[in-house]
């Protein structure tokens, strides 16, 4: 696939529109405060489908041309969506077989978004026929940047269990696996006498009578995740072949469990994400960061775009809290310090009627006198004096492992260790931990290369294969600092368990004999020197030959046993944490092996975008209150002034990003 790239001239700022909603004097409306607002480009028809074919075959697409003569004619681009996030009426009704199928075998009715199987031949036959005539009518309309195509795979239907669902999962198997005796082997059928004749004996694991076969569990998650990335290629050829110069992308949802967003990325040409933080959850700008570090490592040539954001408060969470004074404003910020060239809102009109009728808008019921109004339209203005970090790259030498086996493994079966022990808990704790020390880190996938990196941490890994394990191996033998949290390396590709221990035995000079997870609400204690810390959820039974033990259980059966441990392997070296530690202990041993101080800074979070001349370090305050931060030096390009170095105040939800030229960047003083 040629390598495309959407590359704005200015940092992109906008939002959804859904002008089918709305009369044409509104639209014209609607064109005057975009302006006013430096809008600068919109996402439209995502919804659109039953607007632009109200029967099959008739089109009627008058409508849309207008808007969008209107919106270039006013210097406002648009990405085009192939309008194929929901199937019209009709074509549910002609063909009720599109209607997806739950894990206890009811068909869902029509009524919500996303009423299609991933799988449906009709359905994909139906949105190849859309995306073909959206190209053929606009791909050559000067204010197209790129296209979007459908919306939000996996929000609402992720997982189907129709007959052709069925059908596909058998082909998938088939592809992988070529026979049926080669499925028997890698799901280990024996146990518990599941053993196929044939294909066609196999179907989805849908409700059962107990525990569904784990690895069989692990395939259909698998496959599902392909149907949904068939999906979206089976439009993606159709632009290509139509309109071959114009970028292709399709919104993620930050770190979604349905969809194995590495394989996916590699598909499109510009990484997209819907983001939305809770602002009542303290730690909101943590998971966020984490978000955004996975949405710019997923192409870590090029920036990505947040395409979704509420301006305040959502319409679907039980209880729906605005974004207080400023917040909307350090939040935009946040997703451009990690490398988004803009920030675009959902949506850009706040709908009347309908599920979203009380999700905040750019322009929201109350019209333009509104705070959120003003607030946008500042960003916006903002926004237009600061377009020179666009293309810029943030930099890491620290990667963060993220795996969507592991993940799928840990919660697609009953029968583990433990249920509390959950993936992205673990993974925000070792994130969370980081960024209190302010470690800028990449994510990284099974999929790469590490040779770029001085030191990974692998939160936890279950599922890893020889391949893995062997580059794993390299990295440290090479010089690399590599960290391995617990129930790593457990079971192979197949879901079945590596013999002895795990796969890390060699690397980690040290096995597994026995998982020791807690019950709720016990805590056992370690020992790291002569400070005590606290383990909750998991620890375990360790036989170690490593060379240094830099912690020991001091409480519990475990007592005296090694916790956490250090193993030389080459020029490199591996540690190893068997247990789920509270924050201040994973503070101490990450700043130890990063050699940096462990005290945090409150709140407060630095991070460098940086292109050929010049660095970009955005310093972001995530509190309400007033924040003593240690600065560098550097020309604020938001207060258009040059800063010394040293102590400054910086007030709740402040940003500044300082401007200075490579070869004098500075360390923080």
């Amino acid at each position: 696939m040629e390598d495309l790239r959407y590359s704005p001239e200015t940092l992109v700022f906008g939002a959804d529109y859904n002008p089918d909603q709305w009369s044409k004097e509104t639209w014209q409306e609607d064109i005057r405060l975009m302006k006013v607002a430096h809008v600068n480009l919109v996402t439209l028809p995502v919804f659109g489908w039953a607007q632009i074919e109200p029967r099959e075959g008739f089109f009627e697409f008058d409508w849309l041309d207008e808007i969008l003569e209107l919106l270039h004619k006013n210097g406002i681009n648009f990405n085009l969506a192939t309008a194929t996030a929901t199937p019209p009426a009709w074509l549910v009704r002609k063909f009720p077989e599109i209607l997806p199928v739950d894990f206890n075998g009811v068909r869902l009715e029509y009524g919500s978004r996303q009423s299609y199987c991933p799988s449906s031949p009709i359905f994909k036959e139906y949105t190849r026929k859309l995306a073909s005539k959206m190209a053929e009518r606009y791909g050559r309309h000067p204010g197209l940047k790129f296209w979007h195509i459908s919306n939000e795979y996996g929000d609402h239907v992720s997982r189907c269990y129709c007959p052709s669902s069925s059908s596909d999962f058998r082909d998938w198997l088939s592809a992988k696996y070529a026979t049926v005796d080669a499925i028997n082997q890698a799901w280990e059928t024996k146990v518990w006498g599941q053993r196929y004749s044939h294909m066609d004996e196999i179907e989805p694991p849908r409700r059962s009578m107990g525990p569904n076969n784990p690895s069989q569990l692990l395939d259909f998650e698998r496959f599902s995740s392909d149907a949904m990335i068939e999906l979206f290629l089976a439009e993606r050829e159709v632009l290509r072949s139509i309109t071959p110069n114009i970028p292709v992308t399709t919104n993620f949802m930050s770190i979604c469990r349905e969809i194995d967003y590495a394989k996916l990325a590699s598909l499109e040409d510009l990484v997209t994400d819907d983001a939305y933080p809770d602002p009542s959850d303290p730690r909101h700008h943590i998971i966020a960061s984490l978000n955004y570090s996975m949405m710019r490592s997923l192409k870590k040539d090029r920036p990505w775009l947040l395409l979704e954001q509420a301006p305040s408060a959502v319409s679907w969470r039980n209880v729906n809290v605005p974004k207080a004074p400023g917040q909307m404003r350090l939040m935009s910020y946040h997703a451009l310090a990690h490398g988004s060239d803009g920030v675009m809102f959902f949506q850009w009109r706040q709908a009347r009627s309908g599920t979203e009728r009380f999700h905040s808008s750019m322009l929201g019921h109350t019209g333009e006198d509104s705070r959120i109004f003003r607030e946008v339209s500042a960003l916006g203005e903002e926004l237009s004096q600061v377009g020179e970090i666009v293309g810029s790259l943030v930099k890491s030498k620290i990667g963060f492992l993220v795996d969507w086996d592991s993940r799928w493994a840990m919660r697609a079966e009953e029968s583990l260790p433990s249920l509390a022990y959950d993936y992205m808990t673990q993974l925000l704790s070792w994130y969370e931990a980081l960024f209190d020390i302010n470690a800028q880190v990449d994510c990284v996938f099974v999929t790469e290369e590490f040779d770029k990196y001085e030191t990974i941490f692998v939160p936890t890994l279950m599922m890893c294969d020889v391949a893995t394990s062997r580059k794993l191996e390299k990295f440290v033998a090479s010089g690399g600092k590599l960290v391995v949290g617990p129930f790593s390396g457990v079971v192979d590709a197949n879901n079945g368990i590596h013999p002895g221990g795990g796969i890390f035995q060699n690397l980690l000079k040290a096995t597994v004999e026995e998982p020791w997870p807690l019950a709720s609400g016990e805590n056992q204690k370690i020992s790291i020197g002569e400070k005590t810390y606290l383990a909750n959820t998991w620890t375990e039974l360790l036989t170690s030959d490593a060379d240094e033990v830099i912690a020991e259980y001091a409480s519990g059966p475990l007592v005296g046993n090694p916790a956490v441990t250090l193993s030389n392997f080459g020029d490199g070296a591996a540690v190893y944490i068997s247990c789920v530690l509270e924050k201040s202990a994973l503070q101490s041993i990450f700043s130890t092996v990063l050699r940096v101080p462990s005290t945090p800074e409150h709140f407060a979070e630095f991070v460098t975008r940086s292109n050929a001349n010049f660095d970009y370090e955005f310093v972001l305050n995530h509190s309400p209150e007033i924040v003593s931060l240690r600065v560098n030096r550097g020309f604020d390009i938001l207060a258009n002034r040059e800063i010394a170095g040293g102590l400054r105040d910086l007030s709740g939800y402040g940003v500044i990003i300082l401007k200075r030229a490579r070869e004098s960047a500075s360390e923080r003083q």
